[in-house]
């Protein structure tokens, strides 16, 4: 039976290593820059893609980005505890790749998961904007956007200016943080290529680290299904870094064998 602990810190990879430090140095810049009125998560975190804030830049600067010390904390003891054993096993030129890969694969599948969640409300706006005459699009907006403002909207309420100004607000609200997808990813790693090691959960229980990751993927799809649309939590980014992972191994593995 195989047993997984993790190592000293003195002799983590480098790759591991100087993730800790740059995610720890981007926390840091984030509190003090926030008290001369910067806001770093706002520039560096994942914007939607339709939002007037998005820069192509922030598929990558957003796995740096983290909205508090338990997310920063969690999310870098996972990268130290799982990441060790799999940078010293590929080496910090394909553990640098896949992170990266499964980081961004992750923010795509929540994006995405966002476009198709929004459609029933993005679909009627754009009708309207295009007819604003339209007596019955009112009425249906009216019904729509009514729990979002917190009062009951009239027909009569329902204007250009007032359905554009939610359509940005719409897409410019979501803003992702932190490096769980890429995280998540390497758990799957870990698991695919360490499947009998034993994983101490709140170093006590163990248990195999294949049984872990489909644990994990199970409750991030019971929890993405069950909280759509009403979660700070990006589930769904969580399953993208480990379904993009997945693909990954997968291809580097026939890669090899051919």
């Amino acid at each position: 039976m195989e047993h997984y602990r993790p190592g000293r810190f003195q002799i983590l990879p480098l790759v591991v290593k100087n993730l800790l430090i740059v995610n720890f140095i981007f926390f840091a810049a984030t509190i003090a820059l926030e008290r001369f009125g910067i806001d770093l998560v706002g520039i560096l975190g994942l914007h939607y893609f339709a939002s007037e804030n998005f820069e192509p830049y922030q598929l990558l600067s957003y796995m740096f980005m983290h909205g508090g010390f338990s997310h920063i904390f969690f999310n870098m003891f996972a990268l130290w505890i799982f990441g060790y054993a799999i940078e010293n096993f590929w080496g910090p030129k394909r553990f640098l790749i896949y992170y990266i890969i499964t980081g961004i694969g992750a923010s795509l599948v929540h994006y995405g998961i966002f476009y198709f969640e929004i459609q029933p409300l993005i679909k009627p706006i754009n009708q309207f904007l295009a007819d604003t005459s339209n007596q019955d699009l009112k009425e249906n907006l009216s019904i729509l956007l009514s729990p979002y403002y917190n009062l009951p909207l009239s027909a009569n309420d329902i204007t250009a200016s007032l359905v554009e100004e939610f359509k940005m607000n719409l897409y410019n609200t979501p803003v992702v943080v932190g490096a769980s997808g890429a995280v998540f990813g390497i758990l799957l790693a870990f698991g695919m290529m360490f499947p009998n090691s034993l994983i101490y959960i709140y170093f006590l229980f163990p248990i195999k680290a294949k049984y872990l990751v489909i644990l994990y993927g199970v409750v991030e799809l019971f929890s993405g299904v069950s909280n759509m649309g009403n979660s700070n939590i990006a589930h769904f980014a969580h399953l993208g870094g480990m379904v993009f992972g997945f693909i990954l191994l997968k291809y580097w593995k026939v890669k090899r064998l051919n």
